[in-house]
């Protein structure tokens, strides 16, 4: 049985879950808070498999709540925001998951089974926001030119097609490569286009 704790500083979604999970026999509702602190505080107590927390909350909000239980259980986001700053938040936080409060039930029920054996849960959007966030932040790893050599370099195209095809030298865009590499920390160029792939700096569309 899955020991579960429920933390909203709304009563009407608290009793909601309550009565959802209560109904299901593999499930075990050990307690309820409205706030972090409080969730905190029985968690302690409780021990519960999974902690479902509520983001907004006044006086000790949900991320600071993670932030301490983090390592000691999992903790289950369950909130209405789906921007990428919540979302990355969280996940910096130690929540081993991130779901939204429209998720259908049987959903809900599923991540928190996955989410009580370790495994990580995300809403399709806080996925979608996530990767968005992380290749943006890749991106500026390198800069436009340097992407622009990448892309070409991807393709097959040989140093002196990338010089072509960009108007520059081949010896600016060995200068380039050199940049491309030590950035990415890889030694030839195709290990340079299989890092791109991997950090999402390129994706292969850009190829056809």
């Amino acid at each position: 049985m899955i020991k579960v704790l429920v933390v909203d500083d709304h009563p009407i979604v608290r009793d909601g879950l309550l009565s959802m999970f209560a109904q299901d026999p593999g499930f075990e509702v050990v307690g309820e808070a409205g706030d972090g602190a409080e969730a905190v505080r029985l968690a302690r107590v409780l021990e519960p498999d999974v902690v479902l927390m509520d983001l907004r909350m006044p006086g000790t909000d949900g991320l600071a709540a993670t932030r301490e239980l983090a390592g000691t259980t999992q903790v289950l986001v369950l909130t209405t925001y789906d921007n990428d700053n919540d979302v990355v938040s969280a996940i910096e936080a130690g929540a081993t998951g991130y779901l939204l409060k429209d998720t259908p039930r049987d959903e809900l029920v599923r991540a928190v089974r996955a989410a009580a054996r370790g495994e990580a849960v995300l809403a399709p959007a806080a996925a979608a926001l996530l990767m968005k966030r992380v290749r943006t932040e890749a991106a500026s790893v390198l800069s436009p030119r340097e992407l622009e050599v990448l892309r070409f370099v991807a393709g097959g195209a040989t140093n002196r097609d990338v010089a072509k095809g960009l108007f520059i030298t081949e010896a600016t865009v060995k200068s380039h490569l050199l940049n491309i590499y030590a950035k990415l920390e890889v030694g030839d160029r195709v290990a340079a286009v299989t890092e791109a792939f991997h950090r999402g700096l390129i994706v292969p569309r850009e190829n056809r």
